[in-house]
């Protein structure tokens, strides 16, 4: 498909009211935005190419700006790399100013400074990203706004992107789709004598030829429980495990599915039969308006119920431009923090990752990861398809 961006923006491609209502809870006049997901997401999508993969350059590196005042998006301004003038020229930035005159944290942030001054006493408070703000860009910030008090804003700009525009969910259908496609091809190549490496390498070029870019792969083989890509070879009747996130045009699709060399037997039949039947009780649990920790009490209980449940593994997280981001839905997770989401409803549009994995001290490493789009009436599963055991046998 085409980029769901590609439409250049004129106004504000977010939701400014929400925005200024979140600015108002957090008493913040002023948002800088420093994260390239955040800066993405408030450009409507636009990211400069040149540092899709890589930020450092010179002396320093690259740092995106994007400056909000609250109730004023017409002051908005976006601050770039020297080459993203060919961008501006393309017409491809919609803030009514954009500066594109640095090469470094420090003469990125001047011009930050410089804006929000031009902007009189407004700026009382400032949000800004500190988990994504360099220290020397953060010291230079401080000094030039001494007046002004600096608040954390990344919760705010998490809530902001907490319920995805149709653009965004056709986004990320596309990269669940092309993930999982990619994997089915990976497992139809699969032959003993391959290492792991070469299968993660075989599911880069996949994926790459799907316009995804390659951001991971989490691979088990054999009866081991280690997922990292190494030189262990495969061997006939091996299960192999692939977990990859690819990304597609920012938006992450991250799942899980399961390859064997030869024909599974009816003990992995039923291991991964008890897999999916967890997944498809978490999976019951989701609709707008349910609590958002029922998801992780009903995997939960499916877990407990289970004769394996001393090697089972169950969670749930939102997903979108980034793994691991609203809706939070527990604090036991892999990746901490409070779970601001179990007791609040969830909404339509909001995204969601169910991972069960069994780690078998004979089989070896089983998971099924799907990702679950919040409908008007319950749920989508983009990337649905693959959720069996794939037999390179039968596959090829």
């Amino acid at each position: 498909m085409d980029n769901a961006f590609d439409t250049i923006a004129t106004t504000a491609p977010f939701d400014t009211a929400k925005l200024d209502r979140l600015m108002d809870e957090a008493r913040l006049d002023i948002l800088i935005a420093t994260s390239r997901h955040n800066v993405q997401y408030l450009l409507g999508g636009y990211r400069f190419f040149f540092f899709d993969v890589m930020e450092a350059i010179g002396t320093s590196r690259y740092l995106p700006v994007f400056v909000y005042q609250k109730g004023r998006p017409e002051n908005s301004i976006y601050i770039g790399n020297r080459m993203e003038k060919f961008e501006q020229e393309l017409g491809r930035i919609w803030t009514p100013l954009v500066k594109t005159g640095s090469w470094g944290t420090i003469d990125a942030m001047a011009l930050a400074i410089d804006h929000v001054r031009r902007l009189g006493g407004a700026a009382r408070r400032v949000g800004i990203e500190a988990g994504f703000l360099p220290a020397d860009a953060r010291d230079h910030l401080r000094a030039g706004l001494n007046d002004a008090e600096f608040h954390e804003a990344h919760f705010m700009l998490e809530r902001l992107r907490a319920v995805k525009s149709p653009a965004e969910l056709d986004l990320i259908r596309e990269a669940s789709e092309r993930v999982v496609d990619a994997m089915m091809a990976t497992f139809r190549s699969c032959a003993p004598g391959m290492t792991k490496n070469d299968v993660v390498a075989r599911l880069r070029r996949e994926e790459q030829e799907r316009d995804l870019v390659f951001e991971y792969c989490l691979i088990a083989a054999g009866k081991s429980h280690n997922r990292a890509p190494s030189n262990q070879r495969l061997a006939e009747g091996d299960v192999i495990s692939i977990d990859s996130g690819g990304n597609y045009r920012g938006y992450i699709g991250d799942l899980s599915r399961m390859g064997i060399l030869g024909e599974p037997d009816s003990e992995l039949r039923e291991l991964l039969q008890e897999i999916e039947d967890i997944q498809q009780v978490a999976r019951r649990a989701i609709r707008p308006g349910a609590m958002g920790g029922d998801i992780i009490a009903g995997g939960e209980a499916a877990v407990k119920s289970s004769p394996h449940r001393a090697v089972l593994d169950f969670t749930a997280h939102g997903i979108g431009l980034v793994s691991h981001e609203a809706p939070r839905l527990t604090a036991t997770g892999p990746v901490p923090y409070a779970p601001y989401d179990a007791d609040r409803p969830l909404e339509r549009g909001m995204v969601i990752s169910i991972e069960t994995a069994l780690l078998h001290p004979a089989r070896g490493y089983i998971k099924l990861e799907d990702t679950l789009i919040v409908t008007e009436s319950g749920w989508e599963a983009p990337g649905d398809h693959g959720r069996e055991w794939n037999s390179s046998r039968l596959m090829a």
